[in-house]
């Protein structure tokens, strides 16, 4: 369901095309100046003054340069919104499925580039684990089972977890989860730093 409200943008971004008054937003928006942006991108100030009055066009490489000082890639760059009242509400079909196989990770507030955690509903079919190999990364990372039956290892530690259990720990500590049932597993997980 598409949503009725508008994205409100600043005054001075008035398209992605508009790749000036673009650089010059995303700059403020990280607060600096744009001697601090020269310094961080190693272009001159004048370099970045150019670019934000739209008195030059800068190549793909040089625009690359300049990002890589933030640093933010340039699909982000081009896709980036200005949003004054962030999107609050998101209906089923806005959350984009993020798995790459059977299980589904649908993360919630995908639009939301400035998001400092993940939430995810996940569904795992019968049968189904996140591979053999124990997953470690930085964060933290808990979740609740919905419904079915969710096998989770930490460590040395497994359990099966049901309808209403949870989880909670360091995701530096190596971890695999499993659907042993044989229906599917649904649950809503969040972690920190956002994986995704």
């Amino acid at each position: 369901m598409a949503s009725t409200e508008s994205v409100i943008q600043p005054p001075e971004v008035k398209g992605n095309d508009d790749v000036g008054a673009r650089l010059k937003a995303v700059r403020k928006m990280h607060g600096w100046s744009q001697r601090e942006l020269a310094k961080r991108a190693g272009v001159t100030n004048a370099t970045i003054s150019l670019i934000e009055q739209g008195r030059v066009s800068p190549s793909v490489g040089s625009l690359k340069k300049v990002l890589d000082g933030i640093p933010m890639s340039m699909a982000d760059f081009f896709t980036l919104q200005f949003d004054d009242n962030p999107h609050v509400f998101f209906r089923a079909d806005e959350m984009p499925n993020v798995g790459t196989g059977p299980i589904q990770y649908r993360l919630l507030g995908a639009s939301n580039s400035k998001r400092a955690m993940s939430i995810l509903y996940e569904v795992y079919p019968p049968g189904q684990d996140t591979g053999p190999e124990l997953l470690s990364h930085d964060g933290e990372e808990g979740g609740v089972v919905v419904s079915g039956r969710l096998e989770v290892t930490v460590g040395a530690e497994v359990a099966v977890l049901g309808p209403g259990d949870g989880y909670y720990f360091s995701s530096r500590r190596p971890h695999r989860f499993r659907n042993p049932g044989d229906c599917d597993c649904i649950l809503v997980s969040a972690n920190s730093p956002p994986g995704v």
